[in-house]
């Protein structure tokens, strides 16, 4: 303040807001770390997503198949008698299939033809399913078509159009093309 009376420095006080020369600093945010995930070579080599051979019995993955079929009523909203066959189509091709009971129906390969389970894995070109014999089967998508039933709704899934994993699978459009040969 210059040197002024004390009447003058009251006046100045009451009247104007004081600027101080010392501002306090600002405070820098903290960057968070992203925590950064395994590389695919080091999740072959943990053998993360193998399933034990102690564990690939058809009855532990009973659970998970109901679980499934809740989540496929609540997609389709009741799996009602009236409701159009093509929605629901056009809902379980989206959908997750992790726990559905799957057939296949029709194959070039004749030895992959009737056998079903549940399905533990799906990846971009394959399926690994738990059979009733408590046989870990891998199953190619391609030249495969697959049956699936939920509450009376049987449904054909051509392998070859399906190629995709279930997370790029759910934001494609899919097209109504003809039936493929096998």
């Amino acid at each position: 303040m210059p040197r002024l009376k004390d009447e003058a420095i009251q006046d100045k006080l009451t009247r104007k807001a004081v600027v101080l020369e010392h501002c306090p600093k600002r405070r820098k945010k903290e960057k968070r770390k992203k925590t950064k995930g395994f590389s695919a070579k080091q999740r072959r080599e943990m053998r993360l997503f193998e399933v034990k051979p102690e564990q690939q019995k058809y009855e532990l993955f009973l659970p998970l198949h109901e679980l499934w079929k809740q989540y496929i009523r609540d997609l389709c909203n009741g799996l009602r008698p009236d409701a159009q066959p093509q929605m629901i189509q056009a809902k379980l091709l989206k959908a997750d299939l992790h726990g559905a009971i799957v057939t296949v129906t029709k194959s070039k390969c004749p030895s992959y033809v009737g056998i079903t389970g549940i399905i533990l894995q799906e990846m971009k070109h394959i399926f690994k399913i738990i059979t009733k014999g408590d046989k870990l089967k891998v199953i190619p998508k391609f030249n495969n078509v697959f049956s699936l039933e939920v509450d009376g709704f049987i449904s054909h899934i051509y392998g070859s159009k399906f190629q995709l994993r279930a997370s790029e699978r759910s934001a494609k459009k899919f097209k109504a093309k003809g039936t493929i040969d096998l």
